[in-house]
């Protein structure tokens, strides 16, 4: 029995472009046929040309570019953290068994906790600043990196270890020479799922800790009964969801290519 063949990049294509096609299409009709108020579901037509308009026409304090470029900021911040210190810390506890059981007991108790539940923690400590939501976004997209790296690194076979020890090598050296390169795929994959997570909690950050921001944006587009206006702040965030992740498969793409390379 022979095995499906692999699709090409036009079949892919083709096949993205029938799946978002279709969504449109159930769109339309469910707003044609008025499966609910036409106020509460806007043709996506509508949708489209109140996202142009919020790019030029200020909305909550700010238009749509500097409501996205604020969100991009304590996302940027609060990821940034999260890897900074999760990538490192999951490869030494990979490395050295002390450390892991000092901090998995504490890190097993705190990762279970939605990244929503520290909101009013955020609200209390860091009021609507920058700290608030920065705090969300490193607790959603910290237990990935975290996970992931500590699992690349033991994942490492032993006699790297012990050839890496033999020659004499330091632990410095043994971390960044032999167990961060042999990481790297479970790293990305890491810095993936911590990078979507971190940017579906920053939006429910700002939906209550945020003066500014696209969370901040779709809250007053609900109080003013603005149901365009809060689709076309979904839309631009699902854009910059899709962008992020892009970007981080492309470095993924790149980072195995150059290992294979080496």
């Amino acid at each position: 029995m022979s095995l499906a063949r692999p699709m090409t990049d036009r079949e892919r294509f083709a096949l993205t472009c029938v799946g978002t096609l279709g969504f449109f299409c159930v769109w339309y009709l469910a707003a044609f046929f008025q499966f609910a108020p036409a106020k509460f579901l806007p043709m996506p037509h509508e949708v489209a040309s109140k996202l142009v308009q919020l790019c030029g026409q200020p909305f909550a304090g700010a238009i749509l570019p500097e409501h996205l470029l604020a969100s991009l900021k304590r996302y940027a911040m609060g990821f940034g953290l999260a890897a900074v210190i999760g990538v490192p810390l999951g490869l030494l506890m990979g490395r050295f068994r002390w450390l892991d059981r000092v901090v998995s007991p504490v890190f097993d108790s705190l990762r279970f906790i939605a990244p929503v539940a520290w909101v009013p923690f955020a609200a209390l400590w860091f009021g609507t600043g920058i700290g608030g939501p920065t705090l969300i976004i490193f607790a959603g997209a910290f237990p990935p990196c975290l996970i992931n790296s500590y699992r690349g690194a033991k994942s490492v076979e032993v006699k790297y270890l012990e050839a890496a020890a033999m020659l004499g090598i330091g632990s410095y050296r043994t971390i960044t020479e032999v167990l961060f390169p042999a990481a790297v795929p479970s790293i990305i994959a890491g810095l993936r799922i911590g990078a979507g997570l971190g940017w579906m909690s920053l939006v429910g950050a700002e939906l209550i800790v945020a003066n500014s921001g696209m969370g901040y944006m779709i809250v007053k587009g609900q109080s003013a009964i603005a149901t365009d206006i809060v689709m076309a702040g979904m839309i631009a965030i699902g854009a910059v969801g899709v962008a992020i992740d892009v970007a981080l498969r492309k470095l993924e793409a790149r980072l195995l290519r150059h290992r294979q390379e080496n």
